[in-house]
């Protein structure tokens, strides 16, 4: 199963559902017509750029080799530097450069590499992408499972990677949306009959960085709940129904602001090129 492949069809995603939530506006523009962002969030990028890193240091662990500290920050510079160097759409916050950046995701390596647990459980999965039916849903559900553990009990436990520039809350995972569907997709995809744990690996951007994992788990209520919030965004989606939200935290930061702005005028928005 090749993820670029599965994206060329019809289909939903965990972030697209969780984009429509945020904001209708925001998704019709980028993921219905494909208006040109205004620019490229840092972060975004810097995420991309450390989430290689981990791939490539559990797929040593996987062959046996535990990479260095000194070897992740080399990868990070190696990514970002592939990533970043010398893009003008790139729009870092204020007091933040390329530079400061690559300092800043060097320590978040490094600080990964020394608090990370010796005993990670058996690697089944890296970079692992799914796909599964929803009824009710025409369309398959994908996406990819960052890492995917399994235990000497036959636990499963499911890992996303997170860059973030605070902690976590138990409010923050047990009702974190992209989880439960990462649950539904093992439940579907042969782990049906096995216990699953769900868990955060987060880099946290304090000014002492810090690696945190934050574990929950998701009931046959949640995942319910999932269920009929994903039908409700298909059907908004299937009708037309793209509202803007202008309360959304996301807004002050959205790529799509020129767009919305003539949206509310009822101007033209320029789109993508094919």
């Amino acid at each position: 199963m090749d993820l670029q492949e599965l994206r060329q069809q019809p289909h939903l995603s965990a972030s697209a559902i969780s984009g429509y939530m945020d904001c209708g506006l925001s998704y019709y523009l980028g993921r219905i017509i494909g208006v040109s962002p205004d620019f490229t969030p840092a972060p975004l990028v810097f995420g991309s750029a450390v989430h290689a890193v981990l791939a490539e240091f559990y797929q040593a662990l996987a062959n046996g080799k535990r990479l260095s500290a000194r070897t992740l920050g080399a990868l990070f510079e190696h990514y970002w530097q592939q990533m970043a160097e010398d893009r003008n759409d790139i729009q870092y916050k204020p007091g933040q450069d390329y530079a400061s950046l690559l300092l800043e995701g060097k320590e978040l390596v490094v600080t990964f590499c020394h608090q990370l647990p010796e005993d990670t459980g058996t690697i089944i999965g890296i970079e692992e992408p799914f796909a599964f039916e929803l009824e009710g849903l025409p369309m398959p559900i994908i996406g990819a499972y960052d890492l995917v553990l399994e235990d000497a009990a036959g636990t499963i436990t499911i890992v996303d990677h997170k860059t973030s520039s605070r902690a976590f809350s138990n409010a923050d995972m047990d009702k974190n949306l992209q989880l439960t569907i990462y649950q539904m997709a093992a439940r579907a995809n042969g782990f049906a009959g096995r216990e699953i744990l769900l868990r955060f690996d987060a880099l946290i951007k304090t000014k002492i960085p810090k690696f945190e994992q934050y574990y929950t788990i998701r009931s046959e209520w949640d995942e319910l709940k999932a269920r009929r919030k994903i039908l409700s965004v298909y059907e908004g989606i299937s009708k037309g129904v793209f509202m803007p939200n202008e309360e959304s935290w996301k807004c002050a930061g959205c790529q799509y602001k020129t767009a919305c702005k003539a949206w509310f005028e009822g101007g033209a928005y320029a789109q993508k090129s094919n």
